[in-house]
């Protein structure tokens, strides 16, 4: 039996989802080192499957604009195989042309979400019941320390410089929150990785999420509270994510 058509235990597994233009998924090396890496802490005695790489862009292939995503885990020989299929995502939450906006919730999970990401997705999606539509979640650890949305990277900018909790083991090391730091470097924009509390929330000039899909959302409410979502740092960041992921062709992803 191929991987392809073995399915494994989504509840011992991890996954990726990749952002599918014309095509292509988008950061294909970056996310399979991420899950590469995964795989090998969590599974150290078992062989990632191969041929993830081929089996990822002939699920894409055809795709103008979408996303793939694979699920890896052990089966009941405890040998690691892959679920590999394609996702509709609406055009009109793939990389817009300015920074969505968006409301967060915050939550409390002590030690966070880790550094993986789980395939078993309960947990998050229990927390995820009582959020209007348009409302994500803000993860905080049991002192109030923010670490990350339940399925993007946190920014917050103080007087120019943008801060981002440290990937310590709390945190998804986001594909796109390495290219969101890399994109700021190279504009000039200081940065640090520093605890952030939940008083900064507010506090900050500019509080916005980073994710492999969407681009960057800007928070303009947190539990309620309206925040200033102006500022230029969120719009640079997101213009950089869409000349690195839509090169040239910046208008190619249809609206709605």
């Amino acid at each position: 039996m191929s991987s392809a058509q073995r399915r494994p235990d989504r509840q011992r597994g991890v996954f990726e989802t990749l952002l599918v233009l014309d095509g292509e998924p988008v950061e294909l090396g970056a996310h399979l080192a991420r899950l590469d890496a995964s795989l090998r802490a969590l599974f150290p005695h078992l062989e990632p499957p191969a041929g993830l790489a081929r089996e990822l862009a002939e699920a894409a292939a055809g795709t103008a604009v979408g996303a793939v995503r694979a699920i890896v885990a052990p089966e009941e020989d405890e040998a690691l195989h892959a679920e590999i299929g394609g996702l509709a995502i609406e055009p009109e939450r793939i990389l817009p042309p300015g920074p969505a906006r968006i409301d967060v919730r915050t939550v409390t999970v002590r030690g966070g979400l880790g550094g993986h990401k789980w395939a078993d997705r309960a947990f998050l999606n229990r927390m995820h019941g009582g959020l209007a539509g348009d409302e994500t979640l803000l993860v905080l650890d049991w002192d109030d320390t923010l670490l990350e949305a339940s399925r993007a990277n946190a920014f917050a900018v103080f007087d120019g410089t943008l801060v981002t909790p440290p990937a310590d083991g709390r945190i998804l090391p986001g594909i796109a929150r390495a290219r969101a730091l890399e994109i700021a470097a190279e504009n000039g924009i200081e940065v640090r990785e520093a605890a952030l509390r939940r008083e900064d929330l507010t506090a900050a000039d500019e509080l916005f999420l980073t994710g492999s899909v969407r681009g960057v959302e800007r928070v303009q409410a947190v539990d309620g509270t309206e925040l200033d979502a102006a500022g230029e740092v969120a719009s640079t960041i997101h213009a950089g994510l869409r000349r690195a992921w839509l090169g040239a062709g910046l208008d190619r992803v249809p609206r709605r």
